[in-house]
Order: structure tokens, then sequence, then C-alpha cells
């Protein structure tokens, strides 16, 4: 394609890239009730972001269409088909909730099956006008996203899996277009498992996923995600993980995957169209994600992409929950796919240990398929490298807009507004009556305090630093050091090494401020890996330790299909107790947060006292306290309550 023309006097002057803007209201109708992070404002921010920027006057406006089942069932089952299809007739009403309670992340509504249709049709439609050569390059701005949904079923947020519909679309139904192999870059910070599943055995696509992994315990979790999924059959080389070990990975750790995997790999694939499942939870400041990738970092990942297909680039919204950083990635990349230069920033890091670790892991997996991976990474590189967080600085974001200095009062008043959602929860007051409105308390109950719960701890942010204060001389220590428990961590906590600062003090990548650790900094005395059949679901979007980013915790109802993967360790009551200050409390008390009072009560009556759910991090106690519920068996161990931690006697059964 000519994409220059000749001025009056002669010079070639480049041509305006024609790049399509797909955007639909209709696809706000699919929402939810409640303030879930997968809302129309997602879409209607990013909009709003171009238009503000004059980006929709240099661009070709599409109107969306609806995907034909016969190229949805290109790469779901005709059940599912079906079944989103008539999802929201009027007759399901009733029964949405319960209906979405047996997927993972899910919801639905009146407008779910058109939402659906037209965020899969929309994404056709732009690869199919990328493909014949009408738009060099487009953005689909579409909701529902799409790239966790697998054959048979939705999952996390997506109905449709819309990017693996329009690939399998240009592929199979129009190989006229000369589209032969095409490059499925998904940056979203979570796995693309759906996308992943429906080309592990097609050579005539490349996957390429990079995403927090934490060893299977980050969204969506398991195995998939991993390194070591390379592909099967003729497929077999052609499916690249990039696993994150912990979060607060930004632009250094991208640009670095980017150089040593994602290009070098490309230029061998060759590639005839480049789409990319864009979700932009990996921004700077999302409350799922928990990493630090700015908008200059997504322009020029999205630049060096460019250099692929002739630029025939189609991007498809997938996640990205932080509106700000949504809009403004979102408009970075838009003005990259114009032909706008990136305004050059300097790096203000190295990569992390692990990003150098990870990468080589990565490459020696793939070598036998890609021989440019056959050479170890020169040390002088790997070398460079960098142990606590610096956040990619952004011109065009406030990303500190409320900042790290919450005081304890802020506390308070967060408290007070989770008092009331708690008035329904079975608590004991502490002179051993309990409190409850009756029996008939259900699971829906606790799903709504929990909301309440989120919302005003949203914007909380704790200093967490040298300040932190632990009560040394204390008469509770002597009896507490005495009772051992076991703690339960999951993600990348679980790492000895991380999980060791917290009691002997210290500090590791990816943490915010340095842990003073406990007063007892003796070692765990013992520790083992378990598998419990839950999924993990997020959170907080701030720890004191660790700064932005989701905190996942385990949901309460099991499901043998989901497997969730925890590193438990034996600590004394007295080091739990100190882990709980400096997680969560600034200042020092005289008494311990969580005593054996409150861990005789979770043994007894399995309830927990009113001051543990005022003193202790409130998402743990909720979490426990809705375990409860739906466990009331008098045989039922309290071993098998997850939580953020696990509270119990020193015991476990094989």
């Amino acid at each position: 394609m000519d994409s220059s023309k000749t001025a009056s006097d002669g010079v070639l002057l480049p041509e305006r890239r024609r790049v399509g803007l797909l955007y639909d209201e209709r696809m706000c109708k699919h929402f939810d009730a409640t303030d879930h992070p997968e809302n129309p404002n997602r879409i209607l921010a990013i909009w709003n972001k171009l238009e503000s920027f004059g980006i929709h006057q240099r661009c070709v406006i599409l109107n969306a269409k609806e995907a034909d089942d016969k190229h949805i069932a290109l790469v779901h089952t005709r059940s599912h088909v079906d079944f989103i299809k008539n999802i929201s007739y009027q007759k399901f009403g009733s029964k949405w909730d319960r209906i979405a309670a047996r997927f993972n992340s899910i919801y639905f509504n009146e407008g779910s099956s058109e939402a659906a249709y037209l965020a899969a049709g929309s994404v056709v439609e732009v690869a199919e006008k990328v493909a014949k050569g009408e738009l060099d390059s487009a953005f689909a701005i579409v909701r529902p996203p799409g790239h966790h949904a697998e054959a048979n079923e939705p999952m996390g947020f997506c109905l449709y899996n819309n990017v693996a519909i329009a690939t399998s679309f240009l592929l199979n139904e129009r190989t006229e277009l000369g589209i032969k192999k095409i490059l499925v870059v998904d940056w979203d910070v979570h796995h693309g498992n759906g996308t992943q599943k429906m080309f592990y055995k097609d050579s005539r696509v490349l996957f390429f996923s990079v995403h927090r992994h934490e060893f299977g315990c980050f969204y969506p979790g398991g195995d998939d995600g991993s390194y070591v999924m390379i592909g099967e059959g003729p497929g077999a080389g052609y499916n690249i993980n990039v696993p994150w070990e912990n979060r607060s990975c930004g632009d250094a750790d991208y640009l670095a995957v980017w150089d040593h995997i994602l290009i070098p790999v490309a230029k061998a694939f060759d590639p005839d169209m480049v789409i990319i499942s864009a979700g932009f939870d990996a921004a700077v400041n999302d409350p799922l994600g928990g990493c630090c990738v700015s908008p200059y970092g997504y322009s020029i990942m999205l630049s060096k992409l460019m250099e692929f297909a002739e630029g025939k680039i189609v991007m498809a919204l997938e996640g990205g929950y932080n509106l700000k950083s949504l809009a403004n990635s979102a408009l970075a990349c838009v003005q990259v796919l114009l032909g706008d230069k990136p305004i050059v920033r300097s790096l203000q890091a190295d990569p992390f240990e692990s990003t150098w670790r990870v990468l080589e892991a990565v490459r020696e997996a793939l070598s036998a398929f890609w021989p440019i991976f056959a050479k170890r990474l020169p040390e002088e590189l790997t070398s460079k490298r960098t142990s606590l967080i610096l956040i990619p600085c952004s011109d065009s974001e406030d990303e500190y807009d409320n900042g790290p200095n919450t005081t304890s009062e802020d506390y308070e008043a967060a408290i007070e507004h989770v008092i009331g959602p708690l008035q329904n929860l079975e608590v004991d007051d502490g002179h051993g009556t309990e409190l409850t409105n009756g029996p008939n308390t259900t699971s829906e109950d606790y799903e709504v305090a929990i909301e309440h719960v989120i919302e005003p701890l949203q914007n909380l942010k704790v200093e967490n630093g040298h300040d932190q204060a632990i009560a040394f001389s204390s008469s509770w220590r002597s009896e507490l050091s005495k009772i051992d428990i076991w703690y339960a961590t999951y993600g990348s906590n679980m790492r000895e090494s991380r999980f060791l600062c917290y009691i002997e003090g210290g500090q590791v990548e990816g943490m915010q401020k340095q842990c003073v650790g406990s007063v007892d900094k003796s070692p765990p005395k013992e520790s083992c890996w378990r598998t419990f059949p839950h999924r993990l679901f997020f959170a907080r979007d701030y720890t004191a330790t660790w700064g932005p980013g989701g905190v996942a915790f385990l949901h309460p109802e099991s499901n043998s299909e989901d497997k969730a993967y925890l590193r438990l360790y034996r600590i004394t009551l007295e080091q739990f107790n100190d882990v709980l200050v400096q997680e969560n409390i600034l200042s020092s008390r005289t008494g311990p947060l969580f005593g054996l009072k409150d861990l005789q009560s979770i043994e007894d009556k399995k309830c927990i006292s009113i001051e543990a759910i005022k003193l202790l991090d409130v998402h743990l106690v909720l979490e426990v306290l809705k375990k409860m519920n739906l466990r009331l068996h008098e045989d039922e161990d309290i071993d098998h309550l997850h939580g953020c931690m696990i509270l119990s006697p020193a015991r476990l059964h094989t």
C-alpha cells in the first residue's frame, strides 16, 4: 500500500494513516447494578478522552455491527452461542444472578446479549476492513471484553471471545484476503486463557501473552499461563506466555520482554496482521492489575509492533479499570496508530531481577522451536536490574492524586462505613452473646456488605515505613508466643524471601517500604504447600507494603474445577499480630490486635468478635465471616476457613 504522496515542490510527504475507530453506546446497556469494575464508564471514558483531543476528527468512525452466529461458532460451541443469545430474555430476569453464579466472575442483565454480539461483531468488522486495505489500522472500543471466554462458557467479565472470533474469521472465512498468519498480542494484565486454548494447536496463530501469574495464584489462576504452555501438535512453539512472578512491573519490564522475546520471534514469524487484546489493567493505579505501565510505555510497545505486517494492526479493548489511566493509555495508542511519535522520555528504572529470570525461562522453553532463543542473554544486560519499585512518571496523569498520607483517623472513618453493612453478620459481642438478625442471612447479604466495604477503602492509602511502631514490652507477648497458628499466603507473597520480611525485617523488590519485622524474629517453624478447590476474586486497590494494585481473596464457595495454590507458614500468634501491624496499623498499640479470645471464638463458635472487626484488616474479617456463614457444620475444621490469612491451631490434615 502506498502510504505517501508528492507535494507541489516534489518532496515526498507521508500520507495520513487511515485509522478506524469503532464505538457504540449500545454496548453500555450491559451493566451490573452493583459498583462493578467492568462497567459502561470504561468505554465512555475512552471516547470522551479521544474527543477532547480531537482524535475522532482524524479517524474513520465506524458503526458497530452484530456478529453472525456462524462466525461466533468458529471458536465457541453451539450451546454457548445459544446461551449468550438468549440470556437477556426477560423470562430469565429473576434468575440472572443465580445463573451468573454458576460461572467465574460474570454478570448478566437485559443488555448483555446485544452488547456481546456488538462487541464480537465490531472486532470482526474492523479486522476485515484492515485486511481489505480499507483501513491501515483500527481500534475497537468494545465491551464486554473477551479474552477469558472459553469455547463453552463465559468467564472473567467476558461473554464471547472477540479477538478469537475475528482471528478465526480472517483465517477460515476470508482466505481470499491473503491473511495467512496472525500475531495475537495480549498485553492485558490477566492471562488470555480463552484465546490460548482456541489456537493452542494452530501454527497460523502466534499467541503471545504477558501477564501477572505469580505461580498460578493470580487470576485466572492455574497453570495455563505458565511459560511451559508452548502449544501442542502443529501449534507447538506458537504459544508464548511471559508470566510475571510479582506485581509492580512497569515500562522497563515490559519493554525488556518486547526487545528480547516478542520482537525477535515476531520477525521470525512474519505475520500478515497483528491483533492486540488491548487490556489496560497493567497501567499505573489500576485497582485490579497492580502493575505500573505508563501511557508512554504502551505507546512504545505499540510503536514496535507497527513495524510488522505493514502496520496492519487491530486493537480490541479488553480490561482496564482505572478510568483515568485507561483513557490516557488508549489515547497514547491511538496517537501511535495515527503516526504521531511518542514523546521521548527516559525510563526511570531497570527491570526487576525476577523479570530477567522469567525471560530466560521463556527463551529456554522456546529455544527448540525458535533458534533465536538458543543463546542466553548477556550478563552485562541482565545485571541491569532494580530491587525497588520506581513508578514511571507521566505528564498526562496525576498518578498520586491522594497520596499515601492518610492518617489513622481516616481509617476510623472508613471503619464506621463498615459497621453498618456488618449489622446482619453473626458476631460475638465479647460477652458470650451472639448478635444476629436471624437465620435468614444469605450469601447475597455478605456480598452487599463487601461492596459497601470496598468503596470507602478504595482510596485509603497508608504510609508504612520506618515510622512503623511495634509494641515491644507488653505482657500479652509471652502468652501469645506459646501459640502456633498457620498463616496462608498466595501470589508473590508466598515466596519465602518476601514473607520473611514481615518476620525478620527488610525489603525486597516490589515492596514500597521496608518492613521492621516481628519482635520475635525466629523463622517459621515449618511451611508447606496446599492446593484448595477455590478461585480468586479481587478487592482492595492498595496495601501498605505493596502499594497500588488489586488484592486477591479466595472465593468462599469451593469448586473442584478451580484451584488455588497456597503456601502455609507455621508462626506464633505473637508474630501474626506483628504482621498485622506492619500491613494495617500506623501507630503502636498496647495490646494484641488478635488475641486468644478471638482465636477461641473462631474455634468454639465459628464467629469473630466485634473488637476484632474494628481492628483487623476489614476484608480479612469479612471473608472469614462469609465463609463461616457457609460452613456451620460442627465437624468442620477451622483449617478449611481460607481468607487472606488462615488462623488455625498448628495442625494440618494431609
